[in-house]
């Protein structure tokens, strides 16, 4: 099965010449966070500096999940609209999560293209925008565009080139390989990068928490829009590397989202409901402790209801 059509962020270098093509389009930037104080500013600087006075970016807002550091003070200074996801749409039952924020995002912005871009990512530059909404704006027949890159691995001082994109390797990799091969072609399934047409983005649920990329592409997939997302290729995102209690609970999450499409699809029957906790193991020297948390990942439904997209 062919791959999705791929750039290279350097293809749309020239601001001028993708405000020339975004005619009377608006593009909003949305960052969804917790706990970014060391990034966030810098972000938010750089879309600002050569975005918004480039007259690109429309407008920059942060979705913060109730961050316990700087993150809204310092996102707030640097230029962006910052919201608590807990005060979008209060009268709904507020969750906590990355896909929640996204979804979010879509009640309070006004852009017809939304990007997305991660708020600990320590090598930001222009491209990380450029090289998302390019495709949009040069290609009609584009809707959704992924990012991929290079994801270094930091060991204590060093750093690998290879390593990064655990979850996506030794996961989704393997789901995607077994149930989804028309997906093999995304090279960064889990990117927290991608840009997309409003109506693409409104037609599509959002899981609350980790498992929302992988929805979108199933979800694209089994409505045949596969030919409509295209890949830009960033280079590299150097960003904070998790550990693995973290890794495990997202994998979780992720593999909760899958399942219910599998079965949603046909692929598979679970012989019983999902249970929601999530149960691991902490082992220090002769310490020995038993963890569990709940994560039952629920899902937001699409905005538009007449998408057309299958629910």
């Amino acid at each position: 099965m062919p791959s999705p059509q791929r750039f290279h962020h350097r293809q749309f270098a020239d601001v001028n010449a993708l405000v020339a093509l975004k005619k009377s389009q608006r593009i909003s930037v949305c960052i969804p966070t917790l706990n970014e104080a060391e990034t966030i500013g810098p972000i938010v600087s750089i879309i600002r500096d050569s975005l918004v006075r480039g007259g690109l970016v429309d407008e920059i807002l942060v979705i913060d999940s109730g961050s316990t550091d700087a993150t809204r003070e310092l996102a707030a200074a640097a230029g962006a609209g910052v919201h608590l996801a807990s005060g979008i749409l209060p009268d709904r039952t507020n969750y906590c999560g990355k896909g929640e924020n996204l979804w979010k995002a879509l009640h309070v912005s006004s852009g017809d293209i939304i990007c997305y871009v991660d708020g600990d990512i320590s090598n930001f530059h222009p491209g990380f925008i450029t090289g998302l909404v390019g495709p949009l704006l040069t290609d009609p027949a584009i809707d959704y565009v992924k990012a991929f890159y290079e994801r270094p691995l930091a060991y204590g001082d060093e750093s690998h080139s290879t390593g990064g994109g655990r979850v996506s390797e030794i996961l989704i990799r393997p789901l995607i390989s077994l149930f989804y091969p028309e997906l093999g072609g995304i090279l960064q399934p889990l990117s927290g990068e991608y840009a997309a047409r409003r109506e693409t983005l409104e037609s599509l649920a959002f899981p609350v928490g980790y498992g929302v990329e992988m929805a979108h592409l199933i979800d694209l997939a089994r409505a045949g829009k596969i030919d409509r997302i295209a890949q830009t290729d960033l280079v590299k995102r150097i960003h904070r590397n998790r550990d693995d209690d973290e890794l495990g609970s997202m994998a979780f999450a992720i593999l909760r989202v899958v399942l219910r499409r599998l079965e949603r699809d046909g692929k598979l029957t679970l012989a019983a409901p999902l249970p929601d906790l999530y149960q691991s193991w902490s082992i220090n020297g002769e310490s020995i402790e038993q963890f569990s948390k709940a994560i039952p990942e629920p899902e937001r439904p699409a905005v538009r209801r007449d998408s057309g997209i299958p629910a």
